[in-house]
């Protein structure tokens, strides 16, 4: 069975239904918090050690992120958490009553770092919403462009995001020990990275003067060399439209991109292993650290990058051309397995607003989904965005953000979502460079500079941050031998004549069409959810990955990604006195789930004027 929260089953024919013995189906407990703040607020009064910190802001690209935790700090464990989205986005309501071709330009400003991911999300949304099949070439050329975005998207991550906590700088202020272990021991993987020492990574690491960081911000301008080629500018391409894209492609176009895409070869294997010397070093220096950002494996993916022979656009159609792409859908609860199938995905999706500053909508006005299959009242298809500022406050509602929830879980998204459900699932196409094997993703990685190499990421016995940013590594070489097949497959293509990359559509004026986009920024999750009335856009809902991990409490209290994973960690830092507490192991929790844009992390302690400043730098706007 699918699922088990939520009473819809599958007959033999496998069509969806719900449970006739199921009185009100979609009624859900909603608990109150006054008894879990009153317990802390008395801890905080009569116990010196227990002090609220606050994080505010570490912001995303699109909104504001905060987070606000209560820890104690002698027996060095988190009590209470709270993640915050500080700022009212309104892309839904900004969306309604426009002409649906707007979409993509509008949605691609959702995100200044991945701007190209929403603009083919809401194509997608569209075509399904109005049965536009894009020509071959179109669909290559757009997986090319996700997988060049990636190779963008992930070294920012982590080297400027998650690289400066592992680095010699923030570490000697926190865990000096550490470093000074780390300057006598040797790295595994020196014949691929080049560092003898793991201290010699850690020194790299060091945020604007490390080699590390700085060949990070290199590597981004050749991705974003390679994506302009294709996508005119970046962010926020004009030539990625329902129905293909809009320009022409040529095989000096596909050159100019291979001469850049082949820097990621070397890049990938260097990265990759650099990341597994530095982690196994911490873990083996203690297994504690295993526990910070640790939560279950549970994670949702919509998978991206489709095949052009299956991708019809339908969703009808659905779960055969999402099972086909070179990344599978799918959803996975504490490390099992639990679906591939896009409807099935689809179908689970709810979104609550009871700790965040919305107002909750009436009606349930799409009861089932094309296929008959049974939709929640909370459904995105079924949700208005109206919004409802309030003040803070943590019995109540204390965040922008919604409680989007599959089968009523909180979901985790990520990059490592994406290739930990390809791994599992051993769905994808047959491949020159990539293999899925079930507990793991074996990356063939063709020689360059290095010589051909062999990566296999491994499905991890436990979730934790080190593990997110491992994973995250490995999804350099994975995007770049995605975007090597499909570059194969385009110059195959235009070989045999096939240069039409876009398919004609009209936007019919009469009538409801109702589609959705599912596809994936660079942290994961993605989902555009459309309706068309008479022509124009009559309810548009996004969901981000961010949406997802920086969730607040559902109704019935179940922590958010963020939340949960800092509940989690351990305080492993060495400190004197309560006023030198940095925060370094909750910010390493955090950050690991890739908060996508630069900020300064703010920590202070309750009723005194101590403040610690941390930069968090995330992405690269305004370096050239």
């Amino acid at each position: 069975m699918c699922f088990k929260n939520l009473p819809i089953e599958f007959d033999e024919k496998g069509q969806a239904f719900l449970r006739e013995d199921v009185a009100n189906p979609y009624e859900h407990k909603v608990v109150e918090l006054d008894k879990e703040q009153d317990k802390l607020r008395k801890l905080m009064v009569s116990n010196g050690f227990v002090r609220s910190v606050d994080y505010d802001p570490v912001t995303r690209v699109a909104g504001a992120l905060a987070f606000h935790s209560v820890v104690d700090l002698k027996e060095k464990k988190v009590l209470s958490t709270n993640s915050m989205a500080t700022l009212f986005r309104g892309y839904e309501v900004i969306l309604k009553g426009r002409d649906p071709r707007d979409a993509a330009y509008i949605s691609s400003r959702a995100c200044g770092v991945c701007g190209g991911v929403h603009a083919t999300t809401a194509a997608l949304a569209i075509e399904m919403a109005l049965g536009i099949k894009p020509p071959p070439l179109g669909v290559v050329m757009r997986n090319i462009l996700l997988a060049i975005e990636y190779l963008y998207d992930h070294p920012l991550h982590l080297f400027l995001l998650a690289g400066p906590d592992y680095s010699e700088d923030l570490v000697k202020d926190t865990n000096p020990e550490i470093v000074t272990k780390a300057a006598t021991t040797s790295t595994k993987y020196g014949h691929i990275h080049g560092y003898s020492k793991i201290l010699d990574i850690m020194r790299d690491l060091n945020p604007l003067k490390g080699k590390l960081y700085l060949e990070a911000l290199s590597m981004t301008r050749v991705a974003r060399e390679a994506y302009v080629t294709i996508g005119g500018k970046y962010p926020h391409p004009q030539s990625v439209i329902p129905g293909g894209i809009s320009v022409t492609v040529t095989t000096t176009v596909l050159n100019e991109v291979y001469h850049r895409l082949i820097k990621f070869f070397d890049y990938g294997q260097k990265v990759a292993r650099i990341w597994d010397d530095i982690y196994d070093f911490f873990l083996d220096h203690n297994p504690e650290y295993e526990n910070v950002g640790r939560r279950p494996a549970t994670m949702a993916d919509t998978g991206v990058w489709d095949r052009p022979e299956v991708y019809d656009a339908t969703y009808e159609n659905c779960t055969k051309w999402g099972e086909a792409r070179w990344a599978t859908p799918g959803v996975t609860v504490d490390g099992e397995l639990i679906t591939t199938s896009l409807q099935q995905l689809n179908v689970g999706m709810e979104e609550f607003v009871e700790h965040s500053y919305y107002e909750k909508w009436d009606g349930h006005k799409y009861k089932t989904d094309p296929l008959g299959a049974p939709l929640s009242p909370n459904h995105p298809w079924n949700k208005e965005t109206i919004p409802k500022p309030g003040k803070q406050n943590w019995r109540d509602k204390y965040s922008w953000d919604t409680s989007p929830t599959w089968d009523r879980l909180p979901m985790e998204a990520g990059a490592y979502s994406r290739i930990y459900l390809t791994a599992l699932a051993q769905k994808m196409p047959i491949s020159k460079f990539i293999e899925s094997t079930g507990k793991g993703l074996n990356i063939n990685v063709p020689a360059s500079k290095l010589p051909e190499a062999m990566l296999e990421w491994k499905i991890p016995k436990v979730w934790n941050a080190f593990e997110r940013n491992r994973a995250r590594a490995y999804c350099i070489p994975y995007s770049a031998m995605v975007a090597m097949e499909n570059w194969m497959l385009a110059m195959k293509l235009l070989r045999e004549g096939e240069t039409k990359v876009s398919t004609p559509y009209e936007i019919p004026k009469k009538g409801t069409h109702i589609g959705f986009g599912a596809w994936g920024a660079g942290r994961g999750f993605l989902t555009h959810h459309l309706i068309i009335e008479n022509g124009v856009i009559g309810n548009y809902q996004i969901i981000t990955p961010s949406t997802l991990n920086a969730a607040p409490r559902t109704p019935w209290g179940a922590e958010g990604p963020y939340e949960e994973a800092v509940m989690n960690t351990p305080i492993l830092e060495q400190f004197d006195k309560p006023e030198d507490y940095k925060g370094i192991d909750i910010l390493r929790a955090i950050r690991s789930f890739d908060p996508c844009m630069p900020c300064t992390t703010h920590i202070m302690d309750n009723k005194t004027d101590h403040v610690v400043s941390r930069e968090v730098t995330t992405c690269a706007c305004g370096v050239e």
